[in-house]
């Protein structure tokens, strides 16, 4: 199996798990972080306020922002297909589960856990109040499934999209880590399918180049 895609809702320890599948496996990690260091070198340094902001009322009425907004998208699912289609990799966010759902030698998974969980685990990790977690859970959620719903026209929820759903309030990290990987690892990298591979998507040289360039950089300060 050579991708595997993790979408996950704020407080559900997807980065953790991700992280750490990728480090089990010795696959490439690719995160916001790593999307916006290769967009910027195509003049998009504003991707994380376009991507990670919801609108406001005037901001819907700029037909300006929202080409801009269109641009990045645009791009930025051209990265994702351009990763996936370098193999060995676990892609974090960025609705890589339907950029690039086409594919056979890949593995959709959704991290999920209920409300009162995450806002717990936030209340820990950021070290602020209660309402304050509330008031961080509820945006990025607000956010997440605002762009989805938008972009791709299917709902933030939608389990039918996924190869796994894993309730992390429910399951560990560590287990649900180790689920994944044995998973990744009995699927093998010819599963059963009649859908093309992901060494079949076309990428321009260059942006192929670019994000070779930035994963090999990636492994070494990794």
């Amino acid at each position: 199996m050579s991708v595997i895609t993790i979408s996950r809702d704020f407080g559900s320890e997807g980065d953790f798990i991700a992280e750490t599948i990728a480090r089990t496996l010795g696959y490439h990690y690719v995160d916001k972080e790593f999307f916006s260091n290769v967009l910027s070198e195509y003049g998009l340094i504003e991707f994380n306020k376009e991507y990670d902001v919801l609108p406001g009322f005037w901001e819907k009425l700029d037909a300006q922002r929202y080409d801009r907004r269109d641009d990045v998208v645009h791009m930025l699912n051209k990265v994702v297909r351009a990763v996936a289609q370098h193999d060995n990799v676990v892609i974090l966010g960025r609705s890589g589960f339907e950029v690039v759902r086409e594919f056979a030698n890949i593995v959709h998974v959704r991290l999920q856990a209920p409300v009162s969980v995450r806002v717990t685990r936030v209340m820990a990790e950021l070290k602020i109040p209660l309402d304050q977690a509330e008031k961080v859970v509820e945006e990025n959620d607000k956010v997440h499934m605002a762009f989805v719903q938008e972009y791709y026209k299917i709902p933030w929820d939608e389990v039918h999209a996924f190869d796994l759903v894993i309730n992390t309030g429910k399951i560990s990290a560590d287990l649900a880590t180790a689920w994944l990987v044995d998973t990744v690892k009995a699927l093998g990298v010819n599963p059963k399918s009649d859908k093309p591979k992901v060494s079949s998507i076309e990428v321009d040289p260059i942006l192929k180049k670019a994000v070779s360039d930035a994963l090999k950089c990636e492994t070494t300060h990794g």
